[in-house]
């Protein structure tokens, strides 16, 4: 028997879980020093969404604060979460890009790195686990668990064996959706821990009530570490309070010995925290339980059902809810983590919306029926399979092998704006909230400067100021049918999805082919040019709600600028729409004769962007 290590998230997923990831850095700096002293075995301040909002929506260099958390924990070992090949992305980048990704990052101060795919499909894992081993940090592999025909004890214990031979220094089991049982924990514990070598640690999420006993369970089992969060930042959709397991485990041999008075010291400080911020406590409602079925995550969940009460329309809940077990089951029953979770999440929405079943297909939801975020677990029907990409090929090799090296153009491209390396990385990873982050920066204004208060849903989802709600979803879809548009982008839960036709319409929209310097690929989105009457001038109109951006120009340095000459199907602007990078063409070659929104400026849908003078 041994103590039960324990593993603090309040810094990255308990905040990210409850709080949209609103902590700021400052927030932070009060209590590190009390919770560097309480005997944890790892901190997890970095990762999974934390990069992305410290860019967008702070105005903070998630770099910068991994420095500084690192000044002041000096005891304890600091952790991250790494989506694989997709770093802290929603799309898988370069062989180049997370090698040094990974050696920034432990240069920067990370001592473990949780390495997890949302598929379990370890070709995605090789190059993060290797980098993660040459930079001499704690490669920690991830099993990621779910329940489905294919997902069996064999399976979970395979790809933890495969896991310990590619090198890793310990296995987490990621219960991402709370649904492992108390029993199952102490079967899939014991069966590890019979087989491998390795420690082995549990991350599970509160959301239908399961993880304290299934925590209790895997430590009567063995298990080396549990992850938990501070009480203000646990339970719901967030990992279990430290505080319960702590005192649950006080006087058996796997007693933590972490003291209970210290850890409500920290809980008092984050609770003060909570209440200023305007954040709620973590619930578990009746629909968070339903988990069991549906299989989504709590987060997840808990958004959708704001969005649903806003528009008056939570009735339709229970068909999205039957819906999404459906889609995953003919996507060949993916893990429901980022992506996969919004991806199927969102593929059901449109299918409970429409009214159609698959009448309208994210992008991304043809990507992975091409193979392009790896092996789905179980075979895709054919039927479904035609019926979403027609005859287009499977590819079935590493989805990475088919990426260019990134770092070196994404370095010439900004080079103006570099004042460290670990900039570079940035853009390569968010090519468009990076620059503007790096101009804001580098003219002395402070991003993301407006006041970070209210729960979490009435900060999350904007769009060009607009929060993006299932309403809007069904504008778009309106669109869609009634103006011809054959092509739509934007966001939804941090992952970026292009809606396109499926029934064979002639589209007015089409693809430029590039990947946007790293961003997920985009779909560019022709403006419908409208004449000036009596003149060849055509205006540009914003397709979408979203901000605007000037973009780089062949002929003009560096950005398209009055007197520009533009040529058809040229980008002549993007529209950031929920963080996704929509660029806009020019349906007409001449010049640029007037640009009438400044750059950075939100536009709403129709407004006019560009005069052009036609040639």
């Amino acid at each position: 028997m041994q103590p039960l290590k324990i593993t603090d998230t309040t810094l990255r997923d308990g905040h990210q879980s409850l709080w949209a990831t609103r902590m700021r850095t400052k927030d932070m700096l009060p209590v590190l020093e009390k919770i560097d002293n309480i005997g944890y075995h790892s901190l997890e301040v970095w990762g999974g969404a934390t990069f992305d909002v410290c860019l967008r929506y702070l105005g903070e260099d998630p770099w910068e604060r991994l420095r500084i958390i690192r000044q002041r924990v000096k005891k304890t070992k600091l952790q991250m979460l790494l989506r694989g090949q997709s770093l802290v992305g929603y799309q898988h980048y370069p062989d180049d890009v997370v090698r040094v990704f990974v050696e920034k990052s432990v240069e920067n101060g990370i001592d473990i790195i949780r390495i997890f795919d949302a598929l379990n499909d370890l070709r995605n894992m090789e190059v993060p686990i290797e980098a993660t081993k040459k930079a001499g940090a704690h490669a920690q592999g991830t099993v990621v668990y779910t329940i489905s025909p294919v997902h069996t004890m064999e399976h979970y214990l395979e790809t933890a064996l495969e896991l310990e031979k590619m090198g890793v220094d310990s296995i987490c089991i990621k219960d991402m959706a709370g649904l492992l049982s108390p029993y199952l924990a102490y079967e899939l514990v014991s069966l590890f821990k019979q087989h491998l070598k390795v420690p082995i640690q549990l991350h599970s999420h509160y959301i239908g009530g399961l993880a304290v006993g299934a925590y209790l369970e895997a430590a009567r089992a063995g298990v080396d570490v549990v992850d938990t969060a501070s009480v203000p930042l646990a339970f719901g959709a967030s990992q279990p309070p430290v505080e319960t397991v702590v005192r649950a485990l006080q006087g058996s041999p796997h007693d933590t010995g972490l003291d209970i008075s210290t850890l409500f010291e920290v809980a008092e400080y984050f609770e003060e925290l909570r209440k200023e911020l305007g954040f709620e406590r973590g619930v578990t409602r009746i629909s968070d339980m339903q988990v069991f079925e549906h299989q989504v995550p709590g987060g997840m969940i808990s958004n959708l059902i704001s969005q649903l009460k806003d528009q008056k329309a939570v009735h339709r809940l229970p068909e999205v809810l039957a819906e999404i077990p459906k889609v995953r089951a003919e996507l060949g029953y993916p893990p429901l983590v980022t992506p996969t979770s919004q991806i199927v999440g969102t593929q059901a929405v449109l299918n409970v919306l429409t009214g159609k079943r698959y009448k309208l297909i994210p992008g991304e939801v043809k990507a992975y029926v091409r193979g392009a975020y790896g092996k789905a677990p179980a075979p895709i029907p054919d039927a479904i399979r035609r019926l979403i990409i027609g005859d287009e090929p499977v590819f079935h090799h590493r989805p990475a092998d088919s990426l260019e090296p990134m770092l070196e153009s994404a370095r010439k491209e900004i080079e103006d704006y570099i004042t460290q390396e670990e900039d570079v990385l940035s853009y390569c990873l968010f090519p468009q909230v990076a620059k503007k982050f790096f101009a804001d920066r580098k003219d002395g204004i402070i991003a993301g400067t407006a006041p970070v208060t209210g729960k979490a849903k009435d900060i999350s989802g904007k769009q060009g100021g607009k929060e993006m709600d299932l309403k809007d979803i069904q504008e778009l879809i309106k669109t869609i049918d009634s103006t011809g548009i054959a092509e739509l982008d934007f966001e939804a839960d941090g992952v970026k999805l292009v809606i396109k036709r499926s029934n064979g319409e002639q589209e007015t929209g089409s693809s430029n082919g590039k990947s946007n310097n790293g961003e997920a690929p985009v779909q560019a989105v022709i403006a419908e040019p409208n004449p000036v009457t009596g003149s060849k001038k055509f205006v540009v109109k914003a397709p979408m709600v979203g901000t605007f951006y000037r973009a780089p120009a062949p002929d003009a340095d560096p950005f398209v600028e009055v007197g520009s000459r533009v040529t058809k199907g040229q980008t002549v602007c993007i529209i950031e729409a929920m963080k996704l990078m929509n660029e806009i063409e020019a349906e007409v070659t001449g010049r640029v004769v007037e640009i009438l929104v400044e750059n950075g400026e939100p536009v709403e849908y129709g407004q006019e962007l560009f005069v052009i003078a036609e040639e």
